[in-house]
């Protein structure tokens, strides 16, 4: 056994006795780091991450391209450590449908808070909700870099399938600014008119940006019929 294995099997039954809270950042990317470079002392890597992102956060949300940027980093270990955020935030996203109904602004904000995560990309999800207000099923609609394109065909198909009382549209806006745009308020009426057309009601549309959502709503942006 060589000496980065037994510093390994010190570090594992260190986290298994009191798990991450007696690790530094630093350490917790190294621990992470022993599943995706078998072979090498993991602890300069870890250190190199933390100098150029600054902080642990930056380093689970930064991209793939980003990370590989790093001396030691290859596309293993990036895979690795963007997967992280994605799980996080679905296993999040199943305790909250079963345990959260949808009946308030709070309520939603939160949860498409979660939704959003810590996306570097616009995406833009509906969300179908029963009676109560309990999350029938979720659907990203579309993705870009500066703006997303609805089809309002997916729209109705997606809510007859699942059945949906009312459901919740939620996009995040990067820049950081939860502002609604003129066509974020133009896509919001027409697929409020569709909706409405189908008997399906539009509670409300939620912008997310910077840990801050904005209901339009509660703004006022979409009208009650």
């Amino acid at each position: 056994m060589g000496i980065h294995d037994e510093h390994r099997q010190r570090r594992r039954r260190l986290f298994q006795e009191n798990g991450l809270e007696v690790f530094a950042d630093h350490e917790v990317l190294e621990l992470l780091l022993f599943y995706a470079i078998p072979r090498k002392d993991t602890n300069p890597i870890a250190h190199r991450l933390m100098e150029h992102f600054g902080s642990l956060d930056r380093v689970l949300s930064a991209t793939a391209e980003e990370l590989c940027q790093v001396e030691g980093v290859g596309p293993s270990a990036a895979l690795l450590i963007t997967l992280l955020p994605h799980i996080s935030r679905r296993a999040a996203l199943q305790s909250m449908e079963r345990e959260v109904i949808l009946n308030s602004v709070e309520a939603m904000g939160r949860y498409c808070l979660t939704l959003a995560g810590s996306g570097r990309e616009e995406a833009f999800y509906l969300i179908c909700l029963d009676a109560k207000g309990k999350v029938l099923s979720r659907h990203r609609l579309g993705e870009g870099p500066s703006g997303v394109s609805v089809n309002l065909r997916k729209v109705a198909e997606i809510a007859l399938r699942s059945n949906a009382y009312a459901v919740v549209l939620t996009h995040n806006h990067p820049s950081g600014m939860a502002l609604p745009s003129r066509e974020d308020l133009l896509a919001t009426q027409q697929i409020q008119q569709l909706l409405q057309n189908m008997g399906v009601i539009l509670l409300d549309h939620i912008i997310t940006a910077d840990g801050d959502f904005v209901s339009l709503a509660e703004n006022g942006s979409i009208p009650r019929r």
